[in-house]
């Protein structure tokens, strides 16, 4: 948190790293942004000795630790500091003056293809985004206020933690408790109770993480704890699940890393108050609004806009003050980024006659067959009802007859759980009698998997991993 402020108030660009990507990416992205101080946690050390070599512009390192005392760490051909020493001996610092358009962060986002991509911000665009944040989670549902306590379940080196910790959450005067590590072995949900955190927010897989903890039972969620969902959708048996357990609110969110990150969320306005409870939950799972200053339309191939009947499916594009202007070094994929002047998300969506917008899914997750699209988030949504379900993916994958991609469902069942391949089947068909998804839709497997779904970086289903896993699943 600290560094969130002093390194971008010296005018320098702070690159949070993720630490979840491979080695090879780790050193690409050094190289790539042309980093000269690393500030390295000491558990880290040990890999950061390992990617030194290849490391070509790095000058210096600085040790964080959480021990009383700091350990002597030697790393070959640069300068060591530790970051407690430092601070002893150092005297207080006048920030100056900067030009707002200075760029104040840069951190990478990873695509389906080639190396992650940089995306970077100017301390003008933080500051509005954390302006928008900040008015936008004080209307309802939100309605979060000085007297509310705010406990972020995502890694603070993703998109600006979203926003809402180095920036939008102090703006608005409210308590915000660390977690530290993310040790799932009870401690977050301990840390929840006796610290009286109401604002909690992360990827769907965190949520199903704090609700199914063996611990889970013994603490008392009631009194309106709320969870801010983001990065995928949020499955809807989960979402019942977190309901009946002291009806913890549940709130989407939307956003990229190239937009720093939020640009939507489930906002009530007035005349959406008096919708009755059912349509209520149904917009909070999966609704959006545009929050202050962010301006979306839902387009066709062409960057017509698409009729707002809640039918039509197109592409998600943005404009707002605070988008990153460019890939860094990267002018060929930023044309394709900002074609016709809007950001292009890669997010399929409808829109209904009020302009609230409903993610569909990713672009590059849409199941193509028969040249009819399949959305996976959809399919995914209705098994997570099936009461044993514990994780759902969706995927298309190549059918060897037919030519297209088919779906094929990857299931993980509740810790304790069976489930076969025919329960689900039979799920899915009662919503195809009740009209809701077409047979044609239906997976052409059900994979009933005993592990856990691979993630990405931010705790995502992996669906890159999974259709390179299962591509010949169709075909034996």
């Amino acid at each position: 948190m600290e560094l969130y402020y002093a390194v971008p108030g010296l005018g320098a660009v702070l690159h949070t790293v993720n630490i979840r990507y491979s080695p090879e990416d780790l050193v690409y992205t050094i190289n790539h942004a042309g980093d000269e101080i690393l500030f390295v946690k000491d558990e880290f050390v040990p890999l950061v000795s390992a990617i030194m070599p290849k490391l070509k512009t790095v000058r210096k390192a600085v040790i964080m630790t959480d021990r009383p005392e700091p350990p002597q760490v030697k790393l070959p051909g640069i300068e060591v500091y530790n970051y407690e020493d430092l601070i002893k001996s150092s005297s207080p610092y006048e920030f100056g003056d900067l030009d707002e358009r200075t760029v104040a962060t840069l951190f990478y986002t990873s695509g389906t293809t080639g190396p992650p991509k940089g995306v970077f911000f100017t301390h003008r665009q933080l500051v509005l985004h954390a302006m928008a944040v900040a008015i936008s989670t004080s209307a309802p549902p939100y309605e979060l206020s000085v007297r509310d306590i705010v406990m972020p379940l995502v890694p603070m080196y993703h998109v600006h933690a979203w926003g809402g910790g180095p920036h939008a959450m102090f703006l608005a005067g409210q308590k915000y408790v660390f977690t530290g590590r993310m040790d799932w072995g009870g401690y977050i949900l301990k840390t929840i109770s006796e610290e009286k955190v109401t604002y909690i927010y992360g990827v769907p897989v965190i949520l199903y993480l704090l609700l199914t903890h063996p611990d889970s039972p013994k603490y008392d969620l009631r009194g309106g704890l709320k969870y801010g969902n983001g990065g995928s959708a949020m499955p809807e048996g989960l979402y019942k699940l977190a309901r009946s357990r002291g009806g913890i609110i549940v709130i989407n969110g939307y956003g990229l890393s190239e937009t720093a990150p939020v640009i939507a969320q489930a906002l009530f306005n007035a005349s959406m108050l008096g919708w009755p409870d059912e349509k209520k939950e149904n917009y909070l799972m999966k609704g959006l609004r545009q929050i202050p200053l962010a301006f979306i339309r839902v387009v066709n191939d062409q960057g017509k806009d698409v009729p707002k009947d809640g039918k039509t499916i197109g592409e998600i594009v943005v404009r707002s003050p605070w988008l990153t202007p460019a890939y860094f070094k990267d002018p060929e994929k930023t044309r394709d980024l900002w074609r016709g002047g809007w950001l292009h998300t890669g997010d399929v969506a409808v829109w209904d006659s009020e302009g609230h917008i409903w993610i569909m899914d990713r672009l590059k997750d849409v199941i193509k067959s028969g040249g009819e699209w399949i959305v996976s988030t959809k399919l995914e949504d209705i098994i997570s009802t099936y009461p044993a379900v514990g994780e759902v993916a969706v995927v298309g994958v190549p059918h060897p007859k037919w030519g297209g991609e088919r779906p094929v469902a990857i299931v993980v069942p509740k810790p304790g759980q069976r489930i076969t391949e025919d329960e689900i089947k039979n799920h899915l068909m009662k919503y195809v009698e009740k009209g809701e998804i077409p047979k044609w839709w239906l997976p052409d497997k059900i994979i009933i998997s005993e592990k856990e779904l691979p993630k990405t970086s931010t705790a995502k289903a992996d669906k890159k991993v999974l259709r390179e896993l299962y591509k010949n699943v169709l075909s034996s």
